[in-house]
């Protein structure tokens, strides 16, 4: 049977859509269509990859809606006066994003554990546990020492299948490279909300229209430039790094063509760079050999991310998505960004390497 114009439309030519429908087509495509659009399937481990970011999306605009209100509000903003796991000062708001995560899953019937950075154990959820075949990773809320400032924060997700019944309560299926990873992605929360994702076909990012209550498309298919400006550190550890970062520092602040660009939020500094290009880095330090950032909550979901979009993440010496974490907990120095930016800093490090082995 042949097809058929209505009435009033010309059966040959291109129709080219006007600003009006494109628009419409973007405020359309809202986070879970576009999920299963990627994966160009209806199946069931389509629909649970889109409801699972779904849950994510409400624990975002939960969190939003909270960051927006924070200086309104008592018990928002400064510390609890307790510490977490990692041995870090609590801040009001991180409890309250763990809890939203938690909360937003506990419904989902597709999650069955959730760790956090702010949480010593996984949090098993029973009643999914039959049937929810996923475990969620997650940063409640990087960077909360901006929060009191009104600075820009974020939050950081990885999904992970789960693998085994987990009869020991330990988690140690997690215990395994970032390559394992389903999904990850970034929140951040600022002059507007954006989230940001992949499921391993390529990152795309969305804006939270607040008029609609819907994250909807912003940029699809992005790719990171192959060099940036940027390098994006905490300088005033420098005299704690090892030489080879420090000869790193000394070349860019020799040469023209490089900006210092650094907010103390690593959703922030992460996504300036991804669409600007540059490098972001976390050495370690004299006090802390592996740095403060955990691998299996911070560097292998933003390493996943960075890949998808054409970049690369190292711990300066091995690719982050190789890393097998030997605790949950598991901390790493992380170097990511543009290609050719990751490629030169690991050229300092091997280079003092090679001197300390004594070669040429």
């Amino acid at each position: 049977m042949e097809n058929s114009c209505p009435r009033g439309y010309p059966m040959t030519g291109t129709y080219t859509p006007t600003d009006h429908e494109r628009a419409l087509d973007r405020d359309c495509t809202t986070l879970s269509r576009h999920v299963l659009e990627q994966l160009n399937s209806f199946g069931g481990d389509a629909q649970d990859l889109s409801a699972l970011m779904n849950r994510i999306a409400l624990a975002g605009k939960l969190i939003s809606r909270r960051l927006c209100r924070a200086g309104l509000m008592a018990d928002t903003l400064g510390f609890t006066g307790e510490t977490n796991v990692q041995g870090e000062s609590v801040k009001r708001m991180d409890l309250y994003a763990n809890q939203v995560f938690i909360s937003a899953f506990k419904q989902s019937g597709l999650v069955c554990r959730l760790a956090s950075e702010e949480m010593e154990h996984p949090y098993y959820i029973p009643e999914n546990c039959p049937i929810g075949r996923y475990t969620l990773l997650y940063d409640p809320i990087d960077g909360s020492s901006n929060v009191d400032i009104n600075l820009n924060v974020g939050s950081i997700f990885s999904i992970r299948q789960q693998e085994g019944i987990d009869e020991t309560g330990e988690a140690l299926d997690l215990l395994q490279p970032g390559r394992k990873q389903l999904a990850a992605g970034y929140i951040l929360y600022g002059p507007s909300t954006l989230l940001v994702y992949s499921i391993g076909k390529g990152v795309h990012a969305f804006i939270l229209d607040p008029s609609l209550g819907e994250f909807v498309l912003f940029a699809e298919d992005i790719t990171i430039p192959t060099h940036g400006p940027v390098y994006s550190v905490n300088e005033g550890n420098f005299w704690q790094w090892e030489e080879s970062y420090r000869d790193y520092i000394r070349y860019v602040h020799r040469h023209e063509g490089y900006t210092g660009r650094y907010s103390g939020a690593l959703v922030g500094d992460i996504h300036r760079i991804l669409f600007q290009g540059g490098v972001f880095l976390y050495p370690g330090t004299t006090k802390d050999p592996l740095g403060k950032l955990r691998l299996l909550y911070e560097s292998a979901p933003l390493a996943f991310l960075m890949e998808q979009a054409g970049g690369r993440a190292s711990t300066g010496t091995q690719d982050i998505m190789d890393v097998v974490p030997e605790k949950l907990h598991a901390r790493t120095p992380l170097v990511i960004g543009s290609k050719d930016n990751v490629a030169l800093v690991e050229s300092f490090i091997g280079e003092r390497a090679r001197q300390d082995r004594g070669e040429d």
